[in-house]
């Protein structure tokens, strides 16, 4: 998406009185917000906020990202039938860590991601729970690429099954997570808790504001709630 396009999806002519009204309007706050989140990392959305003529510090738009992320909503519920879940090795601040995610094979709604210090039975079954606790998943098929998840999967009455083909739309949302990341960094500088608040804006971004060419140009979101 271009630049000129964010800015005009961000400002909403309904509230145009912001602009006049408050020292950081609303939609300047939003537009900073969705800058970073597509892959700019604080300097650069401060950079961009400064061509537009938007003063701000890098603590302020630090700030406004924190705060409007946690405002967000999480993925729509959802009753998948094929949910594909895997991890992949990142490295967060020097240590080598585990991103885990899971994709409904249909929509293509990222319904779960966190990332663990190991991987194993353990963190697994611990990611399916999540899972559990947000979406109905008691008739999904969960693909999977390891035995090990076959267990974690029993340990919550789940059912699954070794898959190595439908399970590709998963590994290229990896590698755009990983592009993401070197959009900024070679690895995430910063705690485990930051890289996790990252992520979680990220898959609201993915899950809301990208248009999935697999969805003939929609969001996942747009797909389960129509």
């Amino acid at each position: 998406m271009q630049l000129a396009d964010l800015l005009r999806e961000t400002l909403d002519e309904d509230s145009q009185d912001v602009w006049e009204n408050e020292r950081t309007p609303t939609p300047v706050r939003r537009f900073g917000v969705r800058l970073h989140t597509a892959g700019l990392s604080i300097r650069e959305t401060v950079a961009v906020l400064d061509l537009l003529g938007v003063d701000r510090s890098h603590g302020a738009v630090w700030n406004w990202v924190h705060t409007l992320s946690e405002a967000q909503s999480d993925p729509p519920t959802a009753e998948p039938s094929r949910v594909a879940v895997d991890e992949k090795q990142i490295e967060i601040d020097g240590e080598k860590k585990w991103l885990y995610a899971a994709v409904d094979t249909e929509s293509k709604l990222l319904l779960e991601v966190d990332v663990f210090s190991r991987r194993g039975t353990d963190p697994a079954a611990a990611f399916l729970h999540r899972l559990t606790q947000k979406h109905d998943v008691a008739e999904t098929v969960f693909l999977v690429d390891a035995g090990g998840y076959l267990t974690a999967l029993s340990r919550h009455d789940l059912s699954g099954r070794l898959d190595y083909r439908i399970r590709n739309h998963l590994e290229k949302w990896f590698q755009t997570v990983t592009m993401r990341i070197d959009r900024f960094h070679s690895f995430w500088r910063g705690s485990q808790s930051s890289a996790k608040q990252w992520l979680r804006r990220f898959r609201h971004h993915y899950n809301h504001e990208r248009p999935n060419q697999a969805l003939d140009g929609r969001t996942p979101a747009e797909v389960i709630q129509n």
